[in-house]
Parts: structure tokens; C-alpha cells; sequence
């Protein structure tokens, strides 16, 4: 038999622990003040709370029925000011009423009407009154308030992640069918030519057919799976350029324990042989090199070539990289290419070493 133990909400644990602290202080100032009478002070104590709970319960769930948790300040502020009159004059009348009855029945004394001694004590009362609404009216309405608006943080931030994925899946969306459809164009070539190589090429597409769709599942992949897409690419294009393509990969770092976005390294390699290997008679170099430096991975590409600017800046491949890098990293990644003086293009990326 399972035992169902019921928790004291939030509100009531305030409404009890503020109204009792209340309570005793008041008890307290009392019996410091002078002679002090337990019954009394019990009785004080008992009818305080449950006129402060109540009174206030009575407001909250008015409040809640009116939907004033959902106005703005503008709509609030009146009613506030409402409240706390009509919650001062209750107050005033219950708490005239329980000194009255406990001056009767504990005390004993009855010589004066309740009207009487309510009008020699309704000022201070309402005073009373109005200070202890007000705090409390302010309280409950700041908390409410608060948690508004940290639940309008919380969605603006969750609708923030569901636009950067939406972005992220669309970016990559456009990568992958530009790459597939240029190793396609350079098995065309090898088919006629080369038969043999045709057959290794469309093999090393499959693969990485293989892999760019297990890559898509994710916003990160490993440095290792992206090497082992980059290297099946150029192996690919080792078979159609044959000696006119030199290619070194060098990495000091361990792959398999850092996370990159997909297709970022493949895409460089990709446009180091479209706008640098493929423009040269005597073809070139690719050099691809992943380092640890301190809290970064620096990844670079160079390659033989040189740096059209005008296509770099409208091509497509590095215009989304860039945005998937702002995206993902916001400023903690850069993206750099540049010409060197020797006919040499050096593409960097930077990222930190999460």
C-alpha cells in the first residue's frame, strides 16, 4: 500500500511562517512591555494568524479569480490600492472585534460598548492595517510578477535554441547536395577513363554517403569522423588528379575526444580543389592540420592557389560556415582565410576546446 504524502505548497509555507514570525513578534514587544497575561497573549496569538490568513487567502483567491496576476502595471495599480483600503477596513473591524471579546471573556471587562471602545482604537487600527496589507499585497503581487517573468525568459530562450536548430538543420541542408553533386561530376569523368578508378571512386561515395547521413543525426561530430570524411573525399580526388594532387594530414591532438560541426574541415577541402587545385595545370598541395593551442582546436587547410575574393564572398559553402559558426559558438570560434605571399591559400578555424 503506497502512502501518499501530500506537500505544503509554497504559498501556504510563506502565508504561515510570515503570519506566526508576525505573531510572536508582537507577543514579544508585549512581554517585554509590561505585565504580561499568557492567556491573553495565546488568545492574540491564535486569532492574529488566523485573521492575517485569512483575510489575505480571501484576497489571493479574489485576485486569482479576476485574473489581476495577468495585468499589467498600469491595470494593477488601481486595483492595489483597492485591496489594501478594503483589506485595512476588514482588519481593523476583526482585530477591534478579537480585542474586544478577548477583553470580555478572558479579562473579564465589559464596562464600555463595542462601539465605544472601537472608536478609540479604529484609527490605530486601520494604521495597522494598512502598513501589513500593503506589504503583503506588494509581496504576493512582486512574486507573481517574478515568476512572469522568468517564464517569458525561459520561452524566449527555448523559442532562441528551436530557431538555431531550425537554422543549423537548414544551413547543412545546403551543404550536403553541393558536395554530392561535385563528387558525382568527378566520377563522370573517371568512368570513361579509367573504369577501375570509377569503380573505387563510387565505393568512397557510398561511404561517404554513409557517413554524411549518420552525421546529419547530430549538431556535433567528432574531429575523428570528420577526418575520416575529409580523407575518404580526398582519396577521391587523388584518383581524378592522380600526381597532380599532394595531400599531408597532420593532427596532435586526440579526435575521438573532440567535437566539431559536421562538414566543416570537408568543406574547406572541397573549396581548396574547386577554386585551388582545379584552376592549376600542374595541379597542387592540400595540406590539413588539427593542433591543441591552450584552450582552442586550431584547424587549417592551405593549399595551392590563389585567393578570388569576389567568389569567396558570394559562394555559399563559406558564407554558411560562418553563420554556423556564429550560431553554435556566438564569438568563442573565428573563421579566416587568406592568401599567402607564395600562391598559397590558408583557411583557419579556431574553436574552443569544449
Amino acid at each position: 500500500m503506497k502512502i501518499i504524502k501530500k506537500r505544503i505548497s509554497i504559498y501556504w509555507k510563506i502565508q504561515l511562517i510570515g503570519w506566526i514570525t508576525a505573531s510572536l513578534y508582537w507577543g514579544f514587544v508585549a512581554f517585554i512591555s509590561g505585565p504580561f497575561i499568557w492567556k491573553m497573549g495565546l488568545a492574540d496569538f491564535i486569532l492574529d494568524v488566523s485573521i492575517g490568513i485569512g483575510l489575505t487567502h480571501l484576497y489571493r483567491n479574489f485576485a486569482l479569480s479576476k485574473g489581476w496576476n495577468k495585468f499589467n502595471l498600469k491595470k494593477l495599480i488601481p486595483r492595489l490600492f483597492c485591496g489594501v483600503l478594503v483589506l485595512s477596513i476588514f482588519y481593523m473591524f476583526l482585530i477591534a472585534g478579537k480585542l474586544y471579546l478577548i477583553r470580555m471573556f478572558v479579562l473579564g471587562e465589559n464596562s464600555v460598548s463595542f462601539w465605544v471602545f472601537f472608536k478609540s482604537v479604529q484609527l490605530q487600527l486601520f494604521i495597522t492595517g494598512t502598513r501589513l496589507m500593503s506589504i503583503w499585497i506588494l509581496a504576493y503581487h512582486l512574486y507573481h510578477y517574478s515568476r512572469q517573468e522568468i517564464q517569458i525568459v525561459k520561452e524566449n530562450a527555448q523559442l532562441s535554441i528551436t530557431v538555431k536548430e531550425a537554422q543549423l538543420q537548414s544551413l547543412s541542408a545546403q551543404l550536403n547536395p553541393h558536395f554530392f553533386f561535385n563528387s558525382l561530376n568527378n566520377i563522370k569523368y573517371l568512368v570513361l577513363e579509367n573504369p577501375k578508378s570509377a569503380r573505387r571512386a563510387i565505393d568512397l561515395l557510398s561511404e561517404l554517403l554513409r557517413n554524411s547521413l549518420d552525421n546529419t543525426k547530430g549538431q556535433f561530430i567528432t574531429l575523428e569522423e570528420e577526418f575520416n570524411l575529409v580523407k575518404d573525399y580526398l582519396e577521391l580526388e587523388k584518383i581524378r588528379f592522380e600526381e597532380r594532387l599532394e595531400v599531408k594530414i597532420e593532427t596532435n591532438v586526440n579526435l575521438s575526444s573532440h567535437f566539431i560541426l559536421p562538414f566543416s574541415i570537408q568543406l574547406l577541402v572541397e573549396n581548396a580543389i574547386k577554386h585551388g587545385i582545379e584552376k592549376r595545370k600542374n595541379g597542387g598541395f592540400i595540406n590539413v592540420k588539427a593542433e591543441l593551442i591552450q584552450d582552442f582546436i586550431k584547424i587549417t587547410v592551405q593549399n595551392s592557389g590563389k585567393l578570388n575574393t569576389e567568389v569567396q564572398s558570394s559562394g555559399i559553402g563559406l558564407t554558411n560556415l560562418k553563420k554556423r559558426l556564429l550560431l553554435q559558438y556566438n564569438t568563442e570560434a573565428t573563421f579566416d582565410i587568406k592568401e599567402l605571399g607564395n600562391e598559397t591559400v590558408l583557411a583557419t578555424i579556431l574553436l574552443p576546446a569544449k
